[in-house]
This record gives structure tokens, sequence and C-alpha cells, in this order.
């Protein structure tokens, strides 16, 4: 696993972050609103549901991995799919930043998983013990999300080994981690920081960096 690899999988969460906390900013914050009078804190409520949704995107990134495996079987088609991962890396930034939402459209297609798992979600809520909130951060994680879909498509395109894609998916994951713990602990003032212009503007700036920084420039000019 290249070192460079796993750095743009965590400042994809970090930068992504302005963005899941306002898809699962508002569940984070009931769920560590959700304890019973016998617990002194929903810290951990909170901890088990970021764990379930991380570890769902690390299943998802095993899934889409294996797929990825199946189709870098040769010199060109890791081109094809190292520069398919590079723009898809700019296109989440956009995204990010809010200036075009061409990722949006997957959440769409995602819906129609989501319309099969959202019931069973329900019937966690509320989530006071840590099992339930275990399992409903795994099911959370199915949300469609433009965000995750694209990483998920990124991972797939970078990684031949669907292990390594899995651990990108979770190095995804744990770095929306920071600003999903400090929104629903928070609540309203970080939600509203994060979701200001500027801080999506920078934050997606700085994915599409990373994107052109990933194109393999290298492997598309002509040889000597």
């Amino acid at each position: 696993m290249e070192p460079s690899l796993m750095l743009s999988a965590l400042v994809f969460g970090l930068a992504g972050s302005t963005h899941c906390v306002g898809m699962c900013g508002g569940i984070a914050g009931s769920i560590s609103m959700s304890r019973t009078p016998a617990q002194s804190s929903g810290l951990s409520l909170l901890l088990a549901f970021n764990l379930g949704r991380i570890l769902s995107y690390a299943i998802a990134g095993l899934l889409v991995g294996a797929l990825g495996h199946s189709l870098a079987n040769s010199p060109e088609a890791t081109r094809w799919l190292r520069t398919l991962a590079a723009l898809i890396m700019i296109v989440s930034g956009l995204y990010i930043a809010g200036w075009w939402q061409g990722a949006a459209y997957l959440e769409r297609l995602g819906g129609v998983l989501w319309r099969r798992i959202q019931p069973l979600s329900r019937t966690l809520l509320p989530a006071t013990t840590l099992p339930k909130a275990l399992a409903l951060g795994g099911l959370w994680g199915w949300l469609p999300c433009g965000l995750v879909y694209t990483t998920l498509i990124w991972t797939g395109s970078v990684s031949s080994e669907p292990a390594n894609s899995a651990l990108l998916m979770l190095l995804f994951g744990l770095g929306t981690l920071p600003a999903m713990m400090t929104t629903a602990l928070l609540a309203g003032q970080l939600r509203q920081l994060m979701q200001q212009q500027g801080v999506r503007t920078g934050a997606g700036l700085l994915v599409i960096v990373f994107g052109l920084a990933t194109v393999p420039w290298g492997l598309w000019l002509p040889h000597a």
C-alpha cells in the first residue's frame, strides 16, 4: 500500500466531513442524546455508532476492491483505472465545495438499496444500548451518499487488492470521525462552521489538488 494513497484516503475523509456533517450530523447528535438514566454520557453510544458506520465502509471497500482486482489485469487497464481514480477525486472536490453536484447522481442509484435497509434501521431507534448503536451505525453506513460512493470507486480504481481497498475506506471513515464526534457533542456551533461556504471551498480545493497530483501523467506521456 502506497503511503500517498493512505494519506489521500484520510484527507478525503477529513475534507469530506463538511458534507458528512450535513447528512449524518443529525442522527449522530440524536445517538449521543439517547443515553439511559443509568448512563453518565452518550459518548460510548456515539463511538459505537461511528464504529459500525466505519466498518460498513470497510466492508463496501472490500467488495469494490474485489471488482477492481478483476479489472486490473494489464498495464493498460491499470493506467486507465489510475486516471479514473484521479478524475473521481477531482469530481469529489467539486462536490465537497458545492460547485458541481455530479456525484449526487450516484446517490439516486444507492437509494434502491437504502429503501430496503431503512425500515430495519428504524427498528433500532432509539439506540439506547451499545449493540443497537453499533448495528445502527453499520446500517447507516449504507445511506446513499455521493461522497462515499465516489470514494468507493476511487479505492477500487487505485488498488488491485481487496484488503487494501477495505483499508482505504477504513481510513476514509476515520477521517470523518473527528467532525462527526465533535458535531454530535457540540451540536449546532460546529455544524454551522462546517457548512460555511468558505470551509467547504477550502476542503474541496484540497481534494482537487490531491486529485491533480495523483494523475499518472508519466503513464500518458510518450516514451522515447
